[in-house]
């Protein structure tokens, strides 16, 4: 598929999920053993653990259609950058969606501010420069959209990989933001 096909493909599916029309195609036992010995995802989706987003449900895709690496506030640290490059080095992945969503509980915590221990605090610092880059009065929701188009450019810049890939136009990396209230993903640049 080209990437075309595939942001195509991706909007299809998450118009049959918001409007409850899922396929659930590929999720039975013929398809976990068909691809037991190799996975050939189509795209790869830097997500947020929150336990309402469920990239495979969003989008409706099947087992192995999806590179899901999630991580509060969908962050780009030295794992998800690692896990992106193997998705797009070895198994040819040409789209990656960074998709934040409403109402992220990791970024409303890095906007009250606070101490939370080391590994929180760790985390949540990923997100400052989007809180740096929104208007002071800038909303949750603001702040994860502006954290998803920065998280591009992180990507980029913490990787020789997704920078040359995403220079030759081998990959391209489009920023999102899923609505929990309607169930659609909002593609932007």
């Amino acid at each position: 598929m080209t990437t075309s096909e595939i942001l195509t493909r991706l909007s299809a599916g998450n118009k049959r999920f918001a409007n409850d029309q899922l396929n659930s195609y590929l999720q039975d036992s013929l398809r976990r053993k068909s691809i037991i010995d190799t996975q050939k995802p189509f795209a790869i989706i830097l997500g947020c653990t929150d336990s309402r987003i469920v990239p495979e449900l969003i989008f409706d895709t099947g087992l192995g259609e999806l590179f899901v690496v999630r991580v509060a506030g969908n962050i780009a640290n030295k794992s998800s950058v690692a896990s992106i490059e193997f998705a797009v080095a070895h198994l040819n992945c040409k789209v990656i969606i960074v998709l934040g969503h409403q109402n992220c509980g990791a970024v409303t915590e890095a906007l009250k501010g606070g101490d939370y221990g080391e590994n929180m605090n760790h985390l949540l610092s990923y997100l400052t420069p989007a809180i740096t880059a929104s208007a002071k009065m800038a909303t949750v929701d603001d702040v994860v959209k502006t954290n998803a188009k920065l998280t591009i450019e992180e990507l980029k810049n913490r990787s020789d990989i997704l920078k040359k890939a995403a220079n030759n136009g081998d990959v391209i990396i489009v920023p999102a933001f899923y609505n929990m209230d309607s169930g659609f993903v909002e593609f932007f640049s």
